[in-house]
């Protein structure tokens, strides 16, 4: 600015008409100098890499459209992709974002160009994640977004996905992504190489991750209803004043265990980019260990035989990591799991300690009690028979309602 001024000096009506202008950009959002943005999460899925996958294979000159939920409302949006699990970079162009109207369609006057430091092509590099460009977009608060994007002729030997999306998606031939309609696309159940929408929101904003295994995600819960316990709770702080506005970010895998790999990394490796990387997070939820615990029945490694006290220092590892970033943690408890496929009662036994633990040990900052919400009173080994999906494992809807139902919202306050 002092270059500005002083080049000023005998043009002073001019440059005074530009020290305007370029202030009036400065406060009103200018692309280039826009003050920074506090970005919140909305909306995000947790990457990861293909096992025993039928999906879309090799992407080559396809227009893929995601619809995904969002859960707090913003007027300036970015859109996260990833090439998490890829070993050559992944080539995306022509990206859109726009509202949903249901069966693969979207709200023409609401569909944004996407942009990457202004181009409407990017190079994704192998393992890595890229933001959009914010753009103005007003998102409703649990509202269908449908993300659109053009894969321009790349075989992909490896990608990176979210297998159980619980959620239809859409892929035609061709570059569609602008379209507003997709007629005789292919439909399919996962989200693909996208993982996060941000929106800019006021300083009081934050967001709280949801953190396990297939309860978390949501496994047999009815496709594009959004009843994943995660959904319930996002609803019921979209009507509660008092917590200021809170996302939700399910960061649920099938399969997942603390200690151990399963489907996916365990919670302890994958716990920085899937909490503490995510935007403007405030709260953790922690529901995980059931799978762990499941593997007592059959131990297929050594790794497999697991204790209670394995267990608690796990869980006690990705608390201390929470803190460090000033991240309150809410420790649930695990569900009742007999009549399940790994069901042994030296299971069951590690089960009740580490609930125990977990309600009475001090060491989370709140307790979202599932175990006591969804069990049978007459049988507290076993769901609740309405709140049990029918593999005594997952819950159904309404025990998954019940879940989002059990989380005091006295703790989750600004």
């Amino acid at each position: 600015m002092n270059w500005f001024r002083n080049k000023c000096t005998n043009r002073a009506s001019l440059c005074g008409l530009l020290t305007i202008a370029i202030s009036h950009a400065w406060l009103n959002g200018g692309a280039q100098i826009a003050a920074k943005a506090h970005w919140v999460g909305t909306w995000a899925s947790a990457p990861m890499i293909p096992m025993n996958d039928s999906g879309l294979l090799p992407f080559g000159k396809v227009t893929l459209r995601e619809i995904v939920h969002t859960s707090i409302a913003g007027e300036q949006a970015r859109v996260r992709f990833t090439n998490r699990y890829g070993i050559i970079p992944l080539q995306i162009s022509n990206a859109h974002i726009a509202l949903s109207s249901g069966n693969g369609n979207t709200q023409p006057a609401t569909d944004r160009q996407l942009t990457f430091n202004g181009q409407t092509a990017v190079k994704i590099p192998a393992g890595a994640e890229m933001y959009s460009d914010p753009v103005n977009i007003k998102l409703p608060q649990l509202s269908g977004v449908a993300i659109s994007f053009y894969l321009p002729g790349q075989d992909l030997p490896n990608y990176t996905y979210h297998s159980d999306a619980r959620q239809t998606s859409y892929m035609v031939e061709g570059d569609e992504a602008a379209s507003p309609t997709l007629p005789a696309a292919h439909k399919q159940t996962s989200w693909y190489f996208l993982d996060g929408i941000d929106v800019a929101a006021g300083d009081d904003a934050g967001a709280v991750v949801a953190f396990g295994d297939s309860i978390t995600d949501g496994a047999y819960s009815t496709v594009d209803a959004n009843h994943r316990w995660p959904d319930y709770l996002a609803q019921r702080l979209s009507q509660h004043t008092g917590s200021g506005q809170l996302g939700v970010l399910d960061e649920g895998i099938d399969g997942n265990r603390i200690l151990n790999d399963g489907w996916a990394q365990n919670a302890l490796a994958r716990f920085d980019r899937d909490v503490t990387a995510q935007s403007g997070v405030r709260y953790l939820i922690v529901l995980e260990g059931i799978n762990d615990i499941g593997r007592l029945s059959h131990p297929r490694a050594p790794a497999d035989d697991i204790s209670v006290i394995d267990l608690e220092t796990g869980l006690k590892q990705l608390v201390d990591r929470a803190h460090t970033y000033n991240i309150k943690v809410i420790g649930a408890t695990l569900t009742p799991y007999k009549g399940a496929g790994y069901y042994s009662e030296e299971g069951e036994a590690v089960r009740v300690a580490l609930n125990n633990w977990i309600r009475t040990s001090g060491t989370f900052d709140g307790v979202a009690d599932f175990d006591q919400v969804t069990r049978d009173p007459n049988n507290p080994q076993q769901y609740l028979p309405k709140f049990d999906h029918g593999d005594h494992l997952h819950p159904s809807d309404a025990g998954y309602e019940a879940m989002g139902e059990a989380i005091d919202l006295r703790l989750l306050r600004p």
